[in-house]
Protein backbone atom coordinates (compact mmCIF):
# COMPACT_ATOMS: atom_id res chain seq x y z
CA UNK A 1 0.00 0.00 0.00
CA UNK A 2 1.09 3.62 -0.45
CA UNK A 3 2.34 6.06 2.35
CA UNK A 4 -1.23 7.89 1.72
CA UNK A 5 -3.31 4.83 1.55
CA UNK A 6 -1.58 3.53 4.83
CA UNK A 7 -2.28 6.81 6.52
CA UNK A 8 -6.00 6.84 5.70
CA UNK A 9 -7.00 3.09 6.92
CA UNK A 10 -5.07 4.42 10.16
CA UNK A 11 -5.87 7.83 10.89
CA UNK A 12 -9.16 8.19 8.92
CA UNK A 13 -10.70 11.68 9.22
CA UNK A 14 -7.28 13.00 10.90
CA UNK A 15 -5.72 13.07 7.12
CA UNK A 16 -6.37 15.83 5.18
CA UNK A 17 -5.99 16.02 0.82
CA UNK A 18 -7.80 19.57 0.60
CA UNK A 19 -6.18 21.37 -2.17
CA UNK A 20 -6.57 24.36 0.04
CA UNK A 21 -4.81 22.81 2.66
CA UNK A 22 -1.94 21.23 0.89
CA UNK A 23 -1.06 24.49 -0.52
CA UNK A 24 -1.45 26.59 2.80
CA UNK A 25 1.42 24.11 4.03
CA UNK A 26 3.80 24.80 0.90
CA UNK A 27 4.48 28.29 2.66
CA UNK A 28 5.80 29.95 5.77
CA UNK A 29 5.97 33.96 6.52
CA UNK A 30 9.17 34.19 5.04
CA UNK A 31 7.98 34.59 1.28
CA UNK A 32 9.23 31.85 0.58
CA UNK A 33 7.00 28.80 -1.22
CA UNK A 34 7.96 24.74 -1.89
CA UNK A 35 8.04 23.27 -5.37
CA UNK A 36 5.18 21.05 -6.30
CA UNK A 37 2.22 19.92 -3.06
CA UNK A 38 3.27 17.86 -0.57
CA UNK A 39 1.06 14.48 -0.47
CA UNK A 40 -1.21 15.14 2.67
CA UNK A 41 -1.89 17.06 6.00
CA UNK A 42 -2.13 14.77 9.23
CA UNK A 43 -3.82 16.74 12.08
CA UNK A 44 -2.54 15.27 14.85
CA UNK A 45 -4.46 14.92 18.25
CA UNK A 46 -2.75 12.66 20.14
CA UNK A 47 0.98 11.01 21.28
CA UNK A 48 -0.24 7.95 19.24
CA UNK A 49 -0.89 9.90 16.17
CA UNK A 50 2.63 11.37 15.56
CA UNK A 51 3.93 7.34 16.19
CA UNK A 52 1.72 6.01 13.56
CA UNK A 53 2.31 8.62 11.12
CA UNK A 54 6.29 8.21 11.63
CA UNK A 55 5.54 4.20 11.70
CA UNK A 56 4.60 4.70 8.11
CA UNK A 57 6.44 7.33 6.82
CA UNK A 58 9.88 5.01 7.67
CA UNK A 59 8.28 2.06 6.45
CA UNK A 60 7.58 3.54 2.97
CA UNK A 61 10.73 5.84 3.19
CA UNK A 62 8.13 8.86 2.64
CA UNK A 63 9.59 11.98 3.91
CA UNK A 64 8.22 14.22 6.76
CA UNK A 65 7.57 18.06 7.64
CA UNK A 66 6.54 18.89 10.92
CA UNK A 67 4.41 22.06 10.72
CA UNK A 68 2.44 24.27 13.92
CA UNK A 69 1.52 27.75 13.23
CA UNK A 70 3.24 28.07 9.82
CA UNK A 71 4.48 31.72 11.12
CA UNK A 72 8.68 30.61 10.50
CA UNK A 73 10.68 32.95 8.50
CA UNK A 74 13.04 30.53 7.14
CA UNK A 75 11.00 28.09 5.54
CA UNK A 76 11.39 24.99 7.75
CA UNK A 77 7.76 24.09 7.68
CA UNK A 78 7.41 24.51 4.38
CA UNK A 79 7.12 20.89 2.25
CA UNK A 80 6.60 19.93 -0.89
CA UNK A 81 5.93 17.10 -3.77
CA UNK A 82 5.34 13.99 -2.08
CA UNK A 83 5.84 14.69 1.60
CA UNK A 84 3.85 14.44 4.66
CA UNK A 85 2.93 17.37 6.36
CA UNK A 86 2.09 16.63 10.35
CA UNK A 87 0.85 19.30 12.15
CA UNK A 88 0.65 19.43 15.52
CA UNK A 89 -1.70 22.36 15.67
CA UNK A 90 -4.55 20.63 17.33
CA UNK A 91 -1.97 19.51 20.15
CA UNK A 92 -2.59 22.53 22.13
CA UNK A 93 -3.46 21.20 25.72
CA UNK A 94 -1.95 22.07 28.83
CA UNK A 95 -1.20 18.98 30.71
CA UNK A 96 0.16 20.10 33.95
CA UNK A 97 0.82 23.70 35.77
CA UNK A 98 3.42 23.32 39.01
CA UNK A 99 3.90 26.66 40.73
CA UNK A 100 5.80 25.00 43.50
CA UNK A 101 7.69 23.49 41.15
CA UNK A 102 7.63 26.38 38.54
CA UNK A 103 7.34 24.19 35.62
CA UNK A 104 4.61 23.48 33.22
CA UNK A 105 4.09 20.32 31.27
CA UNK A 106 2.40 21.52 27.54
CA UNK A 107 1.36 20.23 24.12
CA UNK A 108 3.35 21.58 21.14
CA UNK A 109 0.36 23.36 19.22
CA UNK A 110 -0.26 25.61 21.97
CA UNK A 111 0.05 29.41 21.18
CA UNK A 112 2.67 31.82 23.43
CA UNK A 113 -0.06 34.28 24.48
CA UNK A 114 -2.67 31.63 25.09
CA UNK A 115 -0.37 29.74 27.25
CA UNK A 116 0.65 33.05 29.24
CA UNK A 117 -3.09 34.06 29.61
CA UNK A 118 -3.97 30.35 31.51
CA UNK A 119 -0.79 30.70 33.28
CA UNK A 120 -1.16 33.90 34.73
CA UNK A 121 -3.97 32.66 36.89
CA UNK A 122 -1.48 30.36 38.82
CA UNK A 123 0.75 33.86 39.38
CA UNK A 124 3.08 32.34 37.06
CA UNK A 125 4.60 33.20 32.96
CA UNK A 126 6.97 31.56 30.17
CA UNK A 127 8.89 34.19 29.53
CA UNK A 128 9.84 33.73 25.76
CA UNK A 129 8.09 36.47 23.93
CA UNK A 130 8.30 36.34 20.27
CA UNK A 131 6.95 39.91 18.56
CA UNK A 132 4.65 36.71 16.70
CA UNK A 133 3.62 35.55 20.50
CA UNK A 134 -0.14 35.84 19.47
CA UNK A 135 0.11 33.66 16.85
CA UNK A 136 3.68 30.59 17.12
CA UNK A 137 3.14 28.05 18.47
CA UNK A 138 5.57 27.07 21.77
CA UNK A 139 6.64 24.02 19.58
CA UNK A 140 7.68 26.25 16.44
CA UNK A 141 9.51 28.06 19.12
CA UNK A 142 11.51 25.20 20.22
CA UNK A 143 11.86 24.01 16.78
CA UNK A 144 13.52 27.49 15.90
CA UNK A 145 15.17 28.32 19.39
CA UNK A 146 13.38 31.58 19.72
CA UNK A 147 14.27 34.33 21.37
CA UNK A 148 11.82 37.86 21.27
CA UNK A 149 11.42 41.18 23.13
CA UNK A 150 12.49 40.32 26.48
CA UNK A 151 15.59 37.75 26.12
CA UNK A 152 17.86 39.98 27.42
CA UNK A 153 16.85 39.71 30.67
CA UNK A 154 14.68 36.32 30.77
CA UNK A 155 16.37 34.40 28.21
CA UNK A 156 15.94 32.40 25.12
CA UNK A 157 13.89 29.69 24.49
CA UNK A 158 16.66 27.06 25.59
CA UNK A 159 16.73 28.76 28.81
CA UNK A 160 13.08 28.38 29.66
CA UNK A 161 12.84 24.30 28.64
CA UNK A 162 13.64 21.99 31.17
CA UNK A 163 12.71 19.25 28.79
CA UNK A 164 11.12 17.93 25.56
CA UNK A 165 8.96 14.44 24.53
CA UNK A 166 10.78 13.59 20.93
CA UNK A 167 8.89 10.94 18.88
CA UNK A 168 11.86 9.98 16.29
CA UNK A 169 11.87 8.97 12.76
CA UNK A 170 11.26 6.14 13.10
CA UNK A 171 8.07 6.51 15.99
CA UNK A 172 9.59 5.57 19.39
CA UNK A 173 9.30 7.89 22.01
CA UNK A 174 11.98 9.41 23.81
CA UNK A 175 11.26 11.69 27.38
CA UNK A 176 14.82 14.19 27.14
CA UNK A 177 15.87 16.52 29.78
CA UNK A 178 14.26 16.79 33.42
CA UNK A 179 11.69 18.12 35.97
CA UNK A 180 14.77 19.00 38.35
CA UNK A 181 16.00 22.44 38.66
CA UNK A 182 19.76 20.72 37.91
CA UNK A 183 20.22 17.65 35.41
CA UNK A 184 23.67 16.91 34.28
CA UNK A 185 23.08 12.87 33.65
CA UNK A 186 24.51 12.29 30.08
CA UNK A 187 24.24 14.64 27.06
CA UNK A 188 22.10 17.43 26.74
CA UNK A 189 19.57 15.84 24.23
CA UNK A 190 17.30 18.65 25.18
CA UNK A 191 19.10 21.59 24.07
CA UNK A 192 20.68 19.56 21.05
CA UNK A 193 16.65 19.26 19.82
CA UNK A 194 16.16 23.44 20.35
CA UNK A 195 16.68 25.23 17.57
CA UNK A 196 16.63 21.81 15.19
CA UNK A 197 13.96 22.69 13.07
CA UNK A 198 12.37 19.49 12.69
CA UNK A 199 15.34 17.63 11.45
CA UNK A 200 15.87 15.19 14.54
CA UNK A 201 12.24 14.36 16.13
CA UNK A 202 8.69 15.29 16.07
CA UNK A 203 8.44 17.34 19.91
CA UNK A 204 5.11 16.04 21.17
CA UNK A 205 5.56 17.70 24.75
CA UNK A 206 7.40 19.90 26.70
CA UNK A 207 8.05 21.30 30.22
CA UNK A 208 8.37 24.44 30.47
CA UNK A 209 10.72 26.56 33.28
CA UNK A 210 8.29 28.99 34.48
CA UNK A 211 8.76 32.43 36.15
CA UNK A 212 6.73 33.93 38.85
CA UNK A 213 4.95 37.59 37.71
CA UNK A 214 7.20 40.11 38.38
CA UNK A 215 5.99 42.15 41.20
CA UNK A 216 6.30 45.88 41.31
CA UNK A 217 5.95 49.05 38.27
CA UNK A 218 6.60 48.55 34.67
CA UNK A 219 7.81 51.86 33.29
CA UNK A 220 8.38 52.56 29.44
CA UNK A 221 11.16 55.01 28.55
CA UNK A 222 11.13 55.88 24.58
CA UNK A 223 13.72 58.38 22.79
CA UNK A 224 14.52 59.62 19.59
CA UNK A 225 17.82 60.01 17.46
CA UNK A 226 19.07 61.78 15.08
CA UNK A 227 20.25 58.45 13.33
CA UNK A 228 20.18 54.73 14.02
CA UNK A 229 24.05 55.21 14.85
CA UNK A 230 23.69 57.33 17.38
CA UNK A 231 20.41 55.14 18.80
CA UNK A 232 22.62 52.20 18.59
CA UNK A 233 25.83 53.65 20.17
CA UNK A 234 23.08 54.64 23.22
CA UNK A 235 21.28 51.47 23.49
CA UNK A 236 25.20 49.84 24.13
CA UNK A 237 25.73 52.35 26.64
CA UNK A 238 22.61 51.40 28.64
CA UNK A 239 24.46 47.67 28.36
CA UNK A 240 27.72 49.00 29.35
CA UNK A 241 25.71 51.29 32.63
CA UNK A 242 24.79 47.42 34.12
CA UNK A 243 21.16 48.33 33.96
CA UNK A 244 18.95 45.53 32.68
CA UNK A 245 16.29 46.52 31.01
CA UNK A 246 13.07 43.67 30.16
CA UNK A 247 13.08 45.28 26.75
CA UNK A 248 15.39 47.39 24.62
CA UNK A 249 14.01 47.73 21.28
CA UNK A 250 15.68 50.13 18.05
CA UNK A 251 13.56 51.22 15.00
CA UNK A 252 15.69 52.46 12.27
CA UNK A 253 14.19 55.51 10.15
CA UNK A 254 12.92 53.69 7.40
CA UNK A 255 11.13 50.81 9.76
CA UNK A 256 9.74 53.82 12.08
CA UNK A 257 8.38 55.65 9.26
CA UNK A 258 6.76 52.58 8.18
CA UNK A 259 5.12 51.78 11.21
CA UNK A 260 3.95 55.04 11.63
CA UNK A 261 2.13 55.25 8.04
CA UNK A 262 0.33 52.16 9.05
CA UNK A 263 -0.76 53.14 12.22
CA UNK A 264 -1.79 56.76 10.75
CA UNK A 265 0.83 58.81 13.79
CA UNK A 266 2.31 61.44 12.45
CA UNK A 267 5.60 61.16 10.38
CA UNK A 268 8.90 60.81 12.46
CA UNK A 269 11.26 63.50 11.75
CA UNK A 270 13.53 62.52 8.49
CA UNK A 271 16.07 60.34 9.48
CA UNK A 272 14.62 59.63 13.04
CA UNK A 273 15.62 56.72 14.58
CA UNK A 274 14.00 55.32 18.00
CA UNK A 275 14.49 53.02 21.05
CA UNK A 276 11.67 51.58 23.15
CA UNK A 277 12.95 50.22 26.26
CA UNK A 278 10.90 48.90 29.72
CA UNK A 279 12.11 47.86 32.69
CA UNK A 280 10.16 45.75 35.32
CA UNK A 281 10.02 45.13 39.42
CA UNK A 282 10.55 47.00 42.72
CA UNK A 283 13.25 48.86 40.98
CA UNK A 284 11.48 49.98 37.60
CA UNK A 285 11.17 53.45 38.64
CA UNK A 286 15.30 53.96 39.56
CA UNK A 287 16.19 51.79 36.55
CA UNK A 288 14.27 53.79 33.74
CA UNK A 289 15.30 56.91 35.55
CA UNK A 290 19.03 56.04 34.92
CA UNK A 291 18.67 55.00 31.50
CA UNK A 292 16.56 58.15 30.67
CA UNK A 293 19.55 59.69 31.54
CA UNK A 294 22.23 57.68 29.89
CA UNK A 295 19.85 58.09 26.52
CA UNK A 296 19.85 62.10 26.99
CA UNK A 297 23.89 62.28 27.45
CA UNK A 298 23.95 60.00 24.21
CA UNK A 299 21.57 62.72 22.25
CA UNK A 300 18.57 61.18 22.91
CA UNK A 301 15.14 63.44 23.37
CA UNK A 302 13.68 60.99 25.91
CA UNK A 303 10.37 61.32 27.79
CA UNK A 304 9.26 58.27 30.68
CA UNK A 305 5.82 56.46 31.49
CA UNK A 306 4.94 55.17 34.61
CA UNK A 307 1.89 54.09 32.65
CA UNK A 308 1.51 50.18 32.20
CA UNK A 309 -1.23 51.39 29.28
CA UNK A 310 0.63 53.73 27.66
CA UNK A 311 3.60 51.47 27.60
CA UNK A 312 1.79 48.81 25.68
CA UNK A 313 0.32 51.65 23.03
CA UNK A 314 4.56 52.52 23.06
CA UNK A 315 5.65 49.11 22.48
CA UNK A 316 2.68 48.08 20.17
CA UNK A 317 4.14 50.01 17.58
CA UNK A 318 7.24 47.96 17.59
CA UNK A 319 5.06 44.91 17.26
CA UNK A 320 3.72 46.59 14.05
CA UNK A 321 6.80 45.62 12.40
CA UNK A 322 6.15 42.74 10.19
CA UNK A 323 2.32 44.15 8.98
CA UNK A 324 4.05 47.39 8.23
CA UNK A 325 6.57 45.70 6.18
CA UNK A 326 3.79 43.60 4.33
CA UNK A 327 2.31 46.66 3.39
CA UNK A 328 5.34 48.06 1.28
CA UNK A 329 5.61 44.28 -0.52
CA UNK A 330 7.32 41.06 -0.39
CA UNK A 331 9.59 40.71 2.57
CA UNK A 332 12.52 38.64 3.27
CA UNK A 333 12.86 38.81 6.94
CA UNK A 334 16.67 38.89 8.12
CA UNK A 335 18.19 37.63 11.60
CA UNK A 336 21.38 38.68 12.13
CA UNK A 337 22.90 38.41 15.86
CA UNK A 338 26.23 40.36 16.75
CA UNK A 339 27.35 41.02 20.17
CA UNK A 340 25.79 44.18 21.51
CA UNK A 341 29.33 46.62 21.43
CA UNK A 342 29.26 45.91 17.89
CA UNK A 343 25.73 46.61 16.99
CA UNK A 344 26.52 50.55 15.87
CA UNK A 345 29.48 48.96 13.82
CA UNK A 346 26.58 46.83 11.84
CA UNK A 347 24.46 49.61 11.75
CA UNK A 348 27.09 50.92 9.34
CA UNK A 349 27.83 47.64 7.67
CA UNK A 350 23.83 47.75 6.64
CA UNK A 351 24.45 51.55 5.56
CA UNK A 352 27.10 50.31 3.30
CA UNK A 353 24.85 47.85 1.44
CA UNK A 354 22.13 49.79 1.28
CA UNK A 355 24.76 52.33 -0.64
CA UNK A 356 26.50 49.62 -2.62
CA UNK A 357 23.16 48.14 -3.86
CA UNK A 358 20.91 50.50 -4.05
CA UNK A 359 18.39 49.33 -1.52
CA UNK A 360 16.78 50.66 1.36
CA UNK A 361 16.74 47.93 4.20
CA UNK A 362 14.35 48.87 6.96
CA UNK A 363 15.79 47.19 10.24
CA UNK A 364 14.58 46.44 14.16
CA UNK A 365 17.01 44.87 16.34
CA UNK A 366 16.45 43.68 19.59
CA UNK A 367 19.40 46.27 21.00
CA UNK A 368 19.31 44.42 24.42
CA UNK A 369 20.67 41.63 23.09
CA UNK A 370 22.60 42.57 19.47
CA UNK A 371 19.77 41.03 17.83
CA UNK A 372 18.76 42.83 14.15
CA UNK A 373 16.38 42.27 11.65
CA UNK A 374 16.79 43.58 8.27
CA UNK A 375 14.28 43.54 5.83
CA UNK A 376 14.43 43.37 2.16
CA UNK A 377 11.44 44.71 0.15
CA UNK A 378 10.77 43.58 -3.05
CA UNK A 379 7.94 43.02 -5.58
CA UNK A 380 6.79 39.29 -6.67
CA UNK A 381 7.18 35.85 -4.88
CA UNK A 382 10.66 35.28 -5.98
CA UNK A 383 13.74 36.59 -3.72
CA UNK A 384 15.99 38.80 -7.20
CA UNK A 385 19.48 37.61 -7.23
CA UNK A 386 20.76 41.30 -6.21
CA UNK A 387 18.42 41.12 -2.39
CA UNK A 388 20.21 37.84 -2.16
CA UNK A 389 23.63 39.17 -3.10
CA UNK A 390 22.83 42.25 -0.76
CA UNK A 391 22.08 39.50 2.06
CA UNK A 392 25.26 37.64 1.38
CA UNK A 393 26.69 40.59 2.04
CA UNK A 394 24.71 41.23 5.47
CA UNK A 395 25.57 37.80 6.41
CA UNK A 396 29.49 37.70 6.06
CA UNK A 397 29.46 41.05 7.72
CA UNK A 398 27.42 39.65 10.97
CA UNK A 399 30.53 36.89 10.80
CA UNK A 400 33.39 39.36 10.59
CA UNK A 401 31.76 41.28 13.48
CA UNK A 402 31.84 38.26 15.65
CA UNK A 403 28.46 37.42 15.16
CA UNK A 404 25.75 35.03 14.11
CA UNK A 405 23.75 34.17 10.89
CA UNK A 406 20.54 34.00 13.08
CA UNK A 407 19.81 34.98 16.35
CA UNK A 408 16.22 32.91 16.22
CA UNK A 409 14.41 32.56 13.01
CA UNK A 410 16.66 29.77 11.97
CA UNK A 411 18.30 28.50 9.33
CA UNK A 412 15.39 26.62 7.42
CA UNK A 413 16.01 26.85 3.75
CA UNK A 414 17.04 30.12 3.08
CA UNK A 415 20.15 30.58 4.73
CA UNK A 416 21.47 27.02 4.28
CA UNK A 417 23.87 27.98 1.84
CA UNK A 418 25.50 30.14 4.10
CA UNK A 419 25.70 27.45 7.21
CA UNK A 420 29.34 25.76 6.35
CA UNK A 421 30.67 29.44 6.04
CA UNK A 422 29.67 30.25 9.93
CA UNK A 423 30.13 26.88 11.03
CA UNK A 424 33.14 25.58 9.04
CA UNK A 425 33.63 22.22 7.42
CA UNK A 426 34.40 20.37 10.12
CA UNK A 427 31.59 21.25 12.64
CA UNK A 428 29.44 21.04 9.58
CA UNK A 429 29.83 17.86 8.82
CA UNK A 430 29.45 16.45 12.24
CA UNK A 431 26.23 18.51 13.02
CA UNK A 432 25.22 16.37 9.80
CA UNK A 433 26.22 13.11 11.18
CA UNK A 434 24.43 13.95 14.07
CA UNK A 435 21.66 14.16 12.53
CA UNK A 436 21.51 11.03 10.69
CA UNK A 437 21.73 8.80 13.86
CA UNK A 438 18.24 10.44 15.07
CA UNK A 439 17.32 10.03 11.73
CA UNK A 440 19.25 7.24 9.46
CA UNK A 441 16.51 7.26 6.33
CA UNK A 442 16.91 11.28 6.23
CA UNK A 443 13.13 11.44 5.88
CA UNK A 444 12.60 14.16 9.28
CA UNK A 445 12.56 17.66 6.87
CA UNK A 446 14.99 16.75 4.43
CA UNK A 447 17.05 19.97 2.41
CA UNK A 448 16.09 22.07 5.58
CA UNK A 449 19.22 23.31 7.15
CA UNK A 450 21.64 21.12 5.69
CA UNK A 451 22.49 21.81 1.61
CA UNK A 452 20.97 18.57 0.06
CA UNK A 453 24.07 16.15 -1.39
CA UNK A 454 24.93 16.78 -4.72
Amino acid sequence: MTALALLQETLGALVDVRPDALEEARADRSGHAAMGRPLVVVHAETVEHVQQTMRIASATRTPVVVRGAGTGLAGAANAGEGEIVLSMRRMSAILEVRPDDLLAVVEPGILNADLNDQLAAHGVWWAPDPASRDISTVGGNIATGAGGLLCAKYGVVRDAVLGVDLVLADGRLMRLGHRSVKGVTGLDLTSLVIGSEGTLGVVVGATLKLRRLVPGDVCTVTATFPGVRAAAAASAAVTAAGVQPAIMELMDAASLAAVHALLGLPAPAPGAAQLTIRTDGPAAATEADTIAQVLRAHEGATTVSHDREEGERLLAIRRSMHAAMASLGTTLIEDVSVPRSAMPAMFDEIARIERDFGLTIPTVAHAGDGNLHPNFIFEGSETPAHVWAAADELFRAAIRLGGTLTGEHGIGVLKRRWLADELGEDQWQLQRQIAAVFDPLGILNPGKVFEPDA
